[in-house]
């Protein structure tokens, strides 16, 4: 008797190497969720400033920007092992540190260290996976991965807040702190060739930077993340601004319809990622892609013309669904499009180049954003998907039908 879908995706974790990976993924992603909050917190107590709270959320997702831009080469040149665990070291010892700063200016700059470190270990995690598991099971990979983030987004926080009101943030310092030591010596187990075919050869580092660029401008799966995930961020960035204005201003449901909204999506973040590897399984990558990207379009579109708050989030669990299977599509694209000696530099410029959409979409939908225009906002973002729905699919479709099947397991 065939197991059901749910049972097959589980099926990577059988693999010791891929289990160490993905209980050093649920252990660093739900403690830095947890941490996330307490920072914002702690940074807002001490200052009363939303300038200080936005520069403790920027540094998050900065460092991936640069380190895809200056940096990619040393996640291919270095061994990944190595590079992972070090960077679980560095992240440790950033949080460890975090209950004894002084003044809001430490804090950031010690959540700097931590986002650069994050820079350099998401990339190396995912570029190593296809060595793990055999080519067949890296869509239930990817999926587990996804999942386990995704739910550590949604719980970690609440809990973090939760945590935090009830003790201090350093409560969640030390825990997060703790974490990436468990994490480091999960890593630490698996076999170096396990995550790294070879280590790749250098020709000068703005040789081998330049190589990553080159490979992603060459790949039609590359360039369908690149462009269509780019112009996806347009409307990622103007939604997440706009969803307290939606809740609070349009539907008149306060707090707790902001974090209604807010669960919805990460409710469907969480099954669209547990779930995708059956999609593609079905459909084939480019077209769950697209139309991943479309029900993101859909889901949200609809949020948009909503009549109330639980209508709304009832639909941006569907956006969520299918934001979280569009996720695991760009991982797939990325290791199925790029050999293993490019695949680290690959992922960190795609990383960079479409965070940095998202960031300056964020703060231009900030700077713009009407207090009463919320379901414009929410619908041009809709659009965007719309848009990126095409775009994607156009891209990703021809090569997925031509790539050799041996590509990931011989490079």
């Amino acid at each position: 008797m065939p197991r059901p879908p749910a049972l097959r995706q589980l099926k990577p974790l059988r693999l010791p190497e891929f289990r160490l990976l993905f209980l050093s993924t649920f252990g660093s992603s739900f403690g830095t969720l947890l941490a996330a909050i307490a920072l914002a917190i702690d940074v807002k107590d001490r200052t009363n400033a939303g300038i200080w709270v936005g520069a403790v959320l920027v540094v998050e997702f900065v460092p991936m920007i640069l380190v895809g831009l200056t940096l990619g080469p040393l996640i291919d040149r270095l061994e990944r092992r190595k590079l992972m665990v070090g960077a679980d070291l560095l992240r440790a010892a950033v949080f460890a540190a975090l209950p004894f700063a002084g003044s809001a200016s430490v804090i950031v700059a010690l959540a700097l260290v931590a986002g650069l470190a994050n820079g350099f270990f998401s990339p190396a995690v995912y570029a190593g996976v296809p060595n793990l598991v055999p080519r067949e099971e890296l869509a239930d990979a990817n999926a587990l991965l996804q999942t386990i983030e995704n739910a550590s987004w949604a719980i970690g926080p609440v809990l973090g807040g939760v945590l935090t009101a009830a003790t201090s943030p350093h409560t969640a310092y030390w825990i997060n702190a703790v974490s990436f030591l468990a994490s480091a010596v999960l890593i630490a187990r698996i076999p170096k060739q396990k995550l790294q075919s070879a280590v790749a050869l250098t020709r000068g580092h703005w040789t081998d930077l330049k190589e990553g660029f080159a490979t992603v401008l060459r790949s039609r799966m590359l360039l369908a993340v690149l462009l269509g995930w780019g112009i996806a961020g347009l409307g990622v960035g103007s939604i997440s601004v706009s969803e307290v204005f939606l809740a609070k201003n349009t539907f008149q449901a306060g707090d707790f319809g902001y974090g209604l909204l807010f669960g919805g999506i990460g409710t469907g973040l969480v099954l669209g990622s547990f779930f995708s590897s059956v999609v593609t399984s079905r459909l084939g990558v480019p077209a769950a892609y697209g139309i991943s990207i479309a029900v993101m379009a859909l889901g949200f579109g609809a949020g948009a013309a909503s009549p109330n708050v639980w209508v709304a989030a009832a639909c941006c669990v569907v956006g969520g669904a299918g934001d979280g299977v569009a996720i695991v599509c760009n991982a797939l694209l990325v290791q199925n499009g790029a050999r293993d000696a490019v695949r680290g530099r690959a992922l960190t410029v795609l990383m960079s180049g479409t965070r940095l959409v998202q960031a300056l979409s964020t703060v231009l939908a900030g700077a713009l954003m009407p207090a009463g225009g919320a379901r414009w906002v929410w619908a041009a973002g809709a659009g965007s998907f719309a848009v990126a729905a095409l775009v994607g699919w156009a891209l990703a479709r021809e090569p997925a039908q031509t790539t050799a099947p041996a590509q990931i397991a011989t490079n």
